[in-house]
């Protein structure tokens, strides 16, 4: 439903131990899609609390709730952000969100609200998201749910959950995009600095954010240069020549305080370059594959099939594809 007539109403909960960038984030892009398209109203967007009470966020932040629970309806769009609520769950929220959630035009979780929007049953049987750091306790206390912990946000129907804190706010520009057009959203990514949207099925965390970072400054400065020159000589003797070690003596302090070998690293490396570039759109597979440090097409395809289960030409298209899996 695009166009100046659209117009929607957005209910945040609010609790004890909230986060609260999982709260303002979102809030701040269907403020900002309103001021876009000159009608501040567009979203209407209000928050509550079990009881109507001001909250104090995991930060120490004091925030004011619009109303309680009890005199909120289902809104158009129903938003449970995260905070304390992975160990157990508040049985007033829980119990709203059961007899509520089913009336909502689109229910929306951030970071680790899918816990709340799981503990109401309203994720049984649905594909979902959460925190890269709580999907193990997630998939132990929720074995109904198709917990996916790849995506920044997943979406199934009329429920979309996120990944970490600030995944919220790239949800939300999508919903916006949705709703409003390219233009608007892209308006509130600018002024919010951020990209566009990264698409959903763009991964959680980075090759390195998925391993430790080194301990002594040599591995250190040789996981940059991985990082920054994928299609260099990444052996094993070159990159102990560049750390000043004998190969056997870098490969193995490397395992030691990276958690994986140099040959794995430099894999990962390379494929997670290689998948950016592919989701940028602008450069053809051959030249992404030489500048990944593949030489090849073929060899960057064999890559791709061992990792993903899917060529690189099949990857763009499903990535560039609304709500489609990367892999």
């Amino acid at each position: 439903m695009k166009g100046m007539t659209f117009r929607h109403t957005v209910l945040i909960l609010l609790y004890d131990g909230v986060q609260s960038l999982d709260v303002t984030g979102p809030l701040e892009v269907f403020a900002g899609a309103g001021q876009a398209v000159g009608r501040p109203g567009a979203y209407e967007v209000r928050t509550a609390s079990p009881d109507g009470r001001e909250v104090r966020a995991q930060s120490g932040l004091r925030l004011l709730p619009d109303a309680a629970l009890a005199d909120c309806a289902a809104p158009d769009l129903l938003l449970v952000p995260g905070g304390d609520c992975t160990d157990a769950q508040d049985p007033r929220l829980v119990a709203w969100l059961r007899e509520h959630g089913p009336a909502a035009g689109r229910l929306v979780s951030v970071c680790t609200g899918s816990f709340l929007l799981a503990a109401a049953g309203l994720l049984d049987g649905r594909r979902a998201t959460t925190h890269w750091a709580y999907c193990d306790a997630f998939a132990e206390q929720f074995p109904d749910v198709r917990l996916d912990p790849d995506p920044i946000f997943v979406r199934d129907g009329h429920v979309a959950t996120s990944a970490g804190v600030t995944s919220g706010i790239d949800l939300a520009l999508a919903l916006v995009e949705e709703d409003l057009g390219r233009q608007p959203a892209l308006t509130v990514a600018r002024h919010l600095v951020v990209f566009l949207r990264r698409p959903g099925n763009q991964r959680q965390f980075s090759a390195q954010l998925a391993v430790q970072t080194a301990a002594r400054s040599g591995l250190r400065d040789v996981q940059h240069y991985i990082a920054e020159h994928p299609a260099a000589d990444l052996g094993v003797e070159a990159l102990a020549a560049r750390a000043g070690l004998s190969p056997r003596h870098f490969a193995r302090a490397f395992q030691a305080e990276v958690g994986t070998t140099p040959g794995r690293y430099v894999d990962q490396v390379r494929l997670e370059a290689a998948r950016r570039m592919l989701e940028d759109g602008t450069r053809g597979i051959e030249e992404i594959s030489r500048a990944c440090g593949y030489g090849t097409p073929e060899a960057m395809r064999r890559a791709f099939l061992r990792a993903l289960g899917t060529g690189p030409a099949e990857y763009r298209r499903r990535f560039r594809a609304v709500g489609a899996p990367a892999h």
